[in-house]
């Protein structure tokens, strides 16, 4: 289940995910970027099985808070379980945006984006995630612009917003 939003993150129901992402409901959204202490962004490659974007790399974990959960609640516990890791977490900010998938989906969220720090080496929940990297933000950059489509469609957008604001 996701929770349902109106343009003001006001939430307004809940609704089966697949569902949401059929009808291209507005629903809440969370984005975590995780940065070791040589500040290199650890990125995922999205399981192969995916129901949109598999594997397309993204930053370190990112989902939708479950009815009645916060949002940081819900960023905190899909960390822990897709990337097997804790970090103390810093919401940056929040955009909103509709991106269309070849197989007839759409994610239109209102996305909260959270950082933290960590050394820690994720534990991969393989139906999540396919593998991992750390990466520093030029070379991220360098090859976003090389080759975008092997990034999410939120990945890019986010990154853009968050590498503006350094």
């Amino acid at each position: 289940m996701v929770i349902l939003v109106d343009e003001q993150d006001r939430a307004i129901g809940v609704a089966d995910k697949q569902e949401a992402h059929v009808r291209a409901w507005l629903h809440r959204a969370f984005s975590v970027f995780i940065f070791n202490s040589k500040n290199e962004l650890l990125l995922q490659q999205r399981a192969y099985d995916k129901y949109h974007s598999p594997g397309l790399w993204t930053n370190t974990c990112c989902s939708h808070p479950m009815p009645g959960e916060t949002v940081l609640e819900a960023a905190l516990r899909r960390l822990k379980e897709e990337m097997g890791m804790e970090a103390d977490l810093t919401h940056l900010f929040t955009f909103t945006y509709k991106a269309e998938f070849e197989n007839q989906l759409t994610e239109h969220e209102i996305d909260h984006v959270f950082a933290g720090k960590s050394d820690v080496l994720p534990v991969l929940d393989s139906t999540e995630v396919a593998s991992f990297r750390y990466a520093d933000i030029p070379s991220i950059k360098a090859e976003m612009e090389e080759h975008p489509e092997h990034f999410t469609a939120w990945f890019r957008i986010i990154f853009n917003e968050y590498v503006h604001k350094l």
